[in-house]
């Protein structure tokens, strides 16, 4: 095998789960006595050692880990990606002994105060941290309070690893698949470029666009609720240059983007597509159906619950992509209209 054999290699030889092996080398109840048995004999075998800093987290009395959401509690409802990121997350922290403490802060709550508190009160062994921001501060203070973390998407910052989904390739196939259907005037309804992946989704939006010599009509920022979404979707319908395409940054933004669309006496897709993102229960639901982009999030919340769990139980974790995010085209989406494709070659051999 070569090399200093780990807590993985126990659980192979066991034929068990890592968060397992944990529960019996630290004889913690919830393993049967023959199985406890075949963990200690594969872990003699092999000589494994649990790691100092394996056995100080493993032995903490918290037994659960944080995910901190510094979101208005009325944007998280709305948000259609948390249910299954956290239900695939749970799935993973209860097979091991372990539960999630989920805190939404309002916008004058302290950040920095709750993680100390967290901390302080020894309330979650480590963290997942999400809504990454540019140069974020939250993560000099984890390294500072010593608090495990893994981190939803890269960062640079070496001391916590990241679980990573490549949403800004869903983003671009989006914009070509709208521009293989002969859409030249496009809108993106988008997130706040306050956080990093609001930005890099708009980024890659108005990039797929470029590459085809063309400028979106519109890019929105936008809080991602339903409220914002229609307004957006109101004032783009208002002005002079009307797109015959829309891309929402989530599902219920486009569902709402759909009943404005309609509440001015036009047709989707056949006046304007319109597009979304998370591929949410609710897309198949709409009507027309929703093309959207899959980003896996219940596989995502279940990446991130075992690779933050690896590193409680003191393995080394390396950064994780999984599969890129897909575009998934349904009804909302079809050919631009013959009137509007025709001024628009127009416009452009008059340019």
């Amino acid at each position: 095998m070569g090399g200093k054999p780990t807590i993985a290699d126990v659980a192979r030889a066991a034929g068990v789960s890592k968060g397992l092996v944990s529960f019996a080398l630290n004889d913690r109840p919830g393993v049967a006595p023959a199985t406890k048995r075949r963990i200690l004999a594969a872990a003699d075998e092999l000589g494994f050692r649990p790691s100092v800093q394996g056995r100080s987290l493993s032995t903490r009395l918290a037994y659960s880990v944080g995910l901190v959401l510094a979101r208005d509690a009325d944007l998280v409802a709305a948000d259609p990606f948390y249910p299954p990121f956290l239900a695939g997350a749970e799935r993973v922290l209860v097979a091991a002994g372990r539960t999630l403490t989920l805190s939404v802060l309002d916008r004058d709550r302290d950040e920095e105060a709750h993680y100390r508190a967290l901390v302080a009160d020894r309330r979650v062994d480590g963290v997942i941290v999400g809504d990454l921001r540019p140069a974020d501060p939250r993560l000099p203070l984890l390294a500072e309070l010593g608090l495990p973390a893994v981190t939803l998407g890269r960062t640079g910052d070496p001391r916590f690893p990241a679980v990573s989904v490549d949403d800004a390739k869903g983003v671009a196939e989006t914009a070509r698949h709208l521009l293989t259907l002969g859409h030249r005037r496009i809108a993106m309804v988008a997130g706040p470029r306050d956080l990093v992946h609001g930005a890099r989704r708009a980024d890659a939006f108005r990039a797929a666009l470029a590459a085809a010599g063309l400028e979106p009509v519109a890019v929105v920022e936008t809080d991602f609720t339903p409220l914002a979404a229609a307004r957006a979707t109101s004032d783009l319908l208002a002005a002079g240059e009307r797109p015959t395409a829309v891309v929402y940054g989530n599902d219920v933004a486009a569902a709402a983007g759909i009943s404005v669309i309609r509440g001015h006496g036009l047709g989707v897709p056949e006046d304007i597509a319109v597009c979304g993102f998370d591929d949410a229960e609710i897309a198949q639901w709409t009507v027309p159906s929703l093309t959207t982009v899959s980003t896996g999030p219940a596989r995502w919340g279940a990446a991130a619950a075992e690779a933050l769990l690896d590193l409680l139980a003191g393995e080394r974790v390396e950064d994780r992509d999984l599969e890129p995010a897909r575009l998934v085209v349904r009804d909302s989406t079809g050919v631009v209209p013959r009137t509007t494709r025709a001024q628009d070659q127009d416009q452009e051999r008059t340019t």
